[in-house]
């Protein structure tokens, strides 16, 4: 008996009809228009009659009005300049013209936020990071004395100082930058900064002779360590910190100097030993006062350098631009620890009181402060 094979007709694969292949798939249109009631419906109406579908749209408000940036996908046939010209005959001006991707219309602040921990896992993608977030064409990084935000070539530029040393420059050829763009990118580069500070977690300090110590913030199982810093120490050394002459600290004491009101304490700790202690209070305004007392055998040795500028990196993370201490009048030790920290200290006052300047690469950034 024959069986009779049968070749199944070949089936062509399914495309879409020539024109939905030649279509674009969106643009991204930025349009400036006075900030009246029933504008931005008769752009819409406007677009509906291009059979333009919107896919998006997102309000800049900018000096003298808002720009709307939106995303359509335009109707077979119709070109830029066609829908260019419809804009333009509602009275608004058509800034801008640039191909997209429907895979971009995301809601802003989310997009930040997932480029944000992205940026937190990997640090050296902070340029690629800030490209989307700005939707530019290109951010490089370049040093701080090559950033020159007023270079006007290659189109529009926008430059963030990282870390005083290197910039972030942004270019983008299709619009220029805006303000809330502007503000968005330092917010998401601030958090960033203090990301990179890390001021939750134990920082490592290297001493003058090599020797490693870490700084952590003070918790009240430190008491037995704490009391022992203090045994340690000289009845001058003590003098210089409480200006008072005790011979030891009070145990009732240990709580309020590890865990301040509405302040912390910083622990500088080799091995076991508790070897240094500072504290930062908040003041009035963007002051706080900071403190620092160092066992005498560690003295000399960047300890206190340690501690103070680990002190002003957080006290700038917390909102902070100075610092407050007091001396012995005609002591200046606090003040020359100060220096060695990469502080600015005033010269101290005639009762010992010493204020110091945070600098401005240790400052969270100012949204908008581009």
């Amino acid at each position: 008996m024959e069986i009779e094979t049968v070749t199944p007709p070949r089936i062509a694969p399914w495309l879409p009809p020539a024109e939905e292949r030649t279509a674009p798939a969106a643009w991204r249109l930025r349009i400036r228009m006075a900030d009246h009631p029933g504008m931005l419906a008769r752009i819409a109406i406007r677009m509906a009659d291009l059979e333009c579908n919107i896919l998006g749209l997102t309000v800049l408000p900018v000096p003298g009005g808002v720009l709307d940036e939106v995303v359509v996908r335009p109707a077979t046939g119709l070109t830029k300049e066609q829908l260019v010209r419809a804009i333009q005959d509602e009275g608004c001006e058509c800034s801008a013209v640039a191909d997209a991707d429907v895979h971009e219309l995301v809601d802003a602040s989310a997009a930040t936020l997932v480029a944000a921990s992205r940026a937190v896992a990997d640090p050296g993608r902070y340029a690629d990071v800030l490209r989307e977030v700005l939707a530019a064409d290109l951010v490089t990084v370049v040093p701080l004395a090559e950033a020159n935000p007023g270079r006007t070539e290659g189109g529009h530029r926008a430059v963030f100082t990282v870390d005083g040393v290197s910039a972030l420059v942004a270019r983008r050829r299709w619009a220029p930058f805006v303000q809330l763009e502007l503000a968005r990118a330092e917010a998401l580069l601030g958090l960033l900064d203090t990301v990179r500070a890390d001021v939750s977690r134990p920082a490592v300090a290297t001493c003058a002779d090599g020797t490693s110590i870490v700084l952590r913030q003070g918790l009240p199982g430190d008491a037995d360590g704490v009391f022992a810093l203090h045994e340690r120490c000289s009845a001058e050394t003590l003098f210089h910190r409480y200006h008072t002459g005790m011979r030891t600290v009070p145990r009732r004491w240990l709580h309020r100097l590890l865990v301040p009101p509405r302040g912390m304490s910083l622990l500088a700790v080799c091995g076991r030993e508790v070897i240094g202690l500072g504290q930062l209070i908040p003041g009035t305004g963007e002051i706080a006062e900071i403190s620092l007392l160092v066992d005498d055998a560690w003295q000399r040795k960047g300890v206190g350098t340690a501690l103070m500028a680990r002190l002003a990196v957080i006290a700038a993370a917390r909102g902070h631009r100075r610092l407050m201490a007091v001396s012995l009048p005609g002591r200046n030790g606090i003040l020359r620890t100060a220096v060695r920290a990469g502080l600015a200290p005033d010269q101290p006052e005639e009762e010992g009181l010493l204020r110091i300047t945070i600098p401005p690469n240790l400052l969270p950034r100012v949204p908008g402060g581009a």
